[in-house]
């Protein structure tokens, strides 16, 4: 069941029925893609209706962020948990493994990837990881993005996770609905903390809402207009929005 936050679609589901879907569409040859929200990305889409657009339109919007599950609470899915981005990951490569369906990576620094692919390896030993590949950060030309495409089905990836990034993820995989072959999955800075790259927040800090005071004090430079500029707006859009 969907709800709109901010105009922004995000469903209440968790982490069981996620996987269901996403192994069941892979497993299925369909090409699909799955945006995991959270503030950033419900703000993104507020100043952006083409990009707005573009995450309506996924097959699967998972509530990320604490602030939209409270706000998925509020509209009636009072059971709603959070669905995070880098465990939602780990779920479903566990069942990838288990059923032999093929996965794909597509982000992050090249030592990250190979760091992550090595790690995912040593944890799941049955994983069967059939494409990896960390992009220039540029728009690549046309035949490049037709190069990739084919890299990625002719691997035979059925499942494909998207490090690139809010707004770039959620854009690339839009873009490549019907092109790629797998269930696509933008699960933004999974990579990283799956690499031992960067350390993710403790649990109790995510449990409350304040995982964003973590990251900003561990990456400020490149965090603190996410945070600092949309957290706000956010909060006080949905205070103007509830009057």
């Amino acid at each position: 069941m969907a709800h709109q936050i901010l105009g922004t679609r995000v469903d209440s589901t968790s982490y069981a029925d996620a996987s269901r879907l996403i192994l069941n569409w892979a497993r299925n040859g369909e090409s699909r893609y799955v945006c995991i929200a959270n503030v950033h990305m419900v703000m993104e889409a507020y100043d952006s209706k083409p990009f707005r657009q573009q995450v309506n339109a996924a097959d699967l919007v998972t509530p990320d962020g604490m602030p939209l599950v409270w706000s998925l609470r509020r509209a009636g899915h009072r059971m709603q948990g959070r669905v995070y981005g880098p465990d939602l990951m780990l779920k479903v490569i566990d069942q990838a493994a288990i059923k032999k369906v093929p996965i794909g990576l597509l982000g992050g620094r090249p030592e990250i990837l190979n760091e992550l692919a090595t790690r995912l390896g040593r944890w799941f030993p049955d994983l069967d990881v059939r494409y990896r590949f960390s992009p220039p950060f540029r728009e690549p030309t046309p035949d490049e993005d037709q190069r990739m495409v084919n890299d990625i089905n002719a691997s035979g990836a059925l499942i494909l996770f998207v490090g690139l990034g809010c707004p770039r993820q959620e854009i690339w995989m839009a873009e490549h609905a019907g092109r790629v072959r797998s269930v696509m999955v933008g699960v933004g800075a999974a990579f990283d903390f799956h690499a031992g790259a960067v350390r993710q927040a403790p649990r109790w800090m995510q449990r409350i809402g304040l995982e964003w005071v973590f990251r900003l004090t561990q990456e400020p430079r490149r965090l603190w207009r996410r945070y600092l500029y949309h957290n706000p707006r956010f909060l006080w859009a949905q205070l103007v929005g509830s009057k």
